[in-house]
């Protein structure tokens, strides 16, 4: 008999398979994961003994294994038709491997984790470079700041957005302020270097004196 697991939600996974490992009783339990040989898989694969006690295979990361996987494709059917009882725990499968994989199964759970939002804070720093809006502009620096992203990395960002507007400048004007802008934001990491400051400064003193 197979049960199968899937999901990047790797906790509650982990659970359901326990949760049904623990309706066994008198099993005996054995773990191949993804660093065991193939000789490990082998052995798991070739049965207890006719006198040995039941058990439950737990085959945890093996099929992404590139050694150990065709084996355990190998292997499904005497896994569907075997007193032992095997689980497997896989994060991700290919599409063709899961099909395989199903066909043999008693049962597939899926758990995947719930997507995070794509955080878009940091664009607003665009816009606000754009508009020459300070306040705003200071609040997403101190927002990226907060968030953990490194001065180096706001600063290309600012970088790539000032090169987007001079790209996309209308006249005159708006022309020479996005060049005067990109040109300073250029400057910045090589003044900070020779000056003896932090970067994270040199972007706050640009945006409070310079925008």
């Amino acid at each position: 008999m197979l049960f199968v697991y899937l999901g990047t939600d790797r906790k509650k996974a982990r659970d359901a398979m326990s949760a049904q490992i623990g309706k066994l009783k008198g099993y005996s339990r054995v773990h191949i994961t993804d660093v065991h040989s193939l000789t490990d898989l082998d052995a798991a694969l070739s049965g207890g003994g006719m006198f040995a006690q039941s058990r439950a295979v737990v085959l945890d990361g093996v099929f992404a294994n590139e050694e150990l996987r065709g084996r355990a494709i190998d292997g499904l059917d005497m896994m569907k038709k075997s007193e032992d009882v095997f689980f497997v725990f896989e994060e991700k499968l290919d599409a063709a491997t899961k099909r395989s994989i199903a066909k043999y199964a008693e049962k597939v759970e899926t758990f995947d984790a719930a997507k995070k939002a794509p955080d878009n804070a940091i664009f607003k720093l665009r816009f606000a470079l754009e508009k020459g809006d300070k306040k705003t502009l200071w609040v997403g620096l101190m927002h990226e700041y907060a968030a953990g992203k490194a001065p180096e990395a706001v600063h290309g960002f600012l970088f790539w957005a000032a090169k987007q507007m001079v790209l996309g400048s209308r006249g005159e004007t708006q022309l020479k302020r996005s060049r005067k802008l990109l040109a300073r934001l250029a400057e910045l990491p090589h003044e900070s270097r020779r000056k003896g400051f932090d970067l994270e400064y040199a972007l706050e003193r640009f945006v409070l004196s310079e925008v």
